[in-house]
């Protein structure tokens, strides 16, 4: 394994902190810099970035990010026992590592950006991946402050991730709100045996650039009729929609869609037909 800087290796770190990965905080550590630095590296060019890390642990990603040339890092931690650790890092680049102590669902970190470019880079803890980057999603105002997400998934959800009508199996609630919004790709996989201790799963890192301009919607009408549609995916449309609408035909129609379709089959774009149908038919006059 090769050296990215002079910080000892990232197994005696842990060793000397006395850091077990902890399951409750959904915790494996990854030992290998070259692996770090590929992550590091398939976030593009972090040259003048500040970089939003989530769940640095004992720092081996954040070591690769900052000598990947990241202009700050800000560490999101909720584990006390790794903060020495990132202490040390700290230390070796003044000035470019500010450790927050806390929870990644409960911080924003916003206001310690500012206007300066920023990109999300981060191991995300499997127990709150999607919870996190279903938040970063769903934010009110687009395009987002983040440039792009480098995140590791199971491999299971990074398949629903990037999924679309054409892969009916993994195409779900999640892959229709990254396809509407974002562009995601699958980068590589990550094997059980790269991790300390080894999960019992692949993962993979997903790349996830915002679009410029998604077709316009409300978020929460699209996840009411994302919903209903996937909750009953074997359905057709003219039966999984009627928690939305008692008679949901002229919705189906309204979006261009057929009421024989299952959501499984409807592309992004049906959907976002269905939820500005469904804004519209709240707002129309009753007689």
């Amino acid at each position: 394994m090769s050296q990215i800087d002079d910080l000892p290796p990232l197994r005696e770190v842990v060793q000397a902190h006395g850091l077990m990965a902890k399951k409750s905080l959904g915790q494996n550590f990854l030992f290998d810099l070259n692996l770090t630095s590929r992550i590091a590296r398939s976030a593009g060019s972090l040259d003048g970035v500040t970089v939003v890390e989530v769940g640095p642990g004992p720092g081996g990603l954040t070591r690769a990010i900052l000598a990947s040339g990241a202009r700050k890092v800000i560490a999101i931690e909720r584990d006390a026992r790794c903060l020495p650790a990132l202490a040390e890092i700290a230390a070796r680049y003044p000035g470019r590592l500010q450790v927050i102590e806390g929870d990644a669902l409960n911080f924003d970190p916003r206001p310690l950006i500012g206007d300066e470019p920023a990109k999300i880079i981060a191991n995300l803890p499997y127990n709150v991946g999607t919870t996190l980057l279903t938040g970063w999603l769903t934010q009110e105002v687009w395009p987002p402050w983040w440039q792009s997400l480098t995140l590791m998934f199971q491999r299971e959800v990074a398949e629903r991730i990037v999924a679309d009508e054409s892969d009916p199996k993994d195409y779900g609630r999640l892959g229709v709100l990254c396809g509407w919004r974002t562009q995601a790709t699958i980068m590589f996989d990550v094997p059980p045996s790269a991790f300390v201790p080894p999960p019992k799963i692949t993962s993979s890192i997903v790349h996830i650039a915002p679009r410029p301009d998604p077709i316009p919607c409300r978020v929460e009408a699209l996840e009411a009729v994302t919903r209903a549609a996937f909750g009953q995916r074997r359905k057709m449309l003219r039966q999984s929609l009627k928690s939305l609408a008692p008679q949901p035909a002229a919705l189906i129609q309204a979006a261009g869609l057929l009421e024989t379709v299952r959501a499984e089959d409807v592309p992004v774009s049906g959907f976002v037909a269905l939820a500005n149908a469904y804004d519209a038919s709240k707002r129309a006059p009753r007689d």
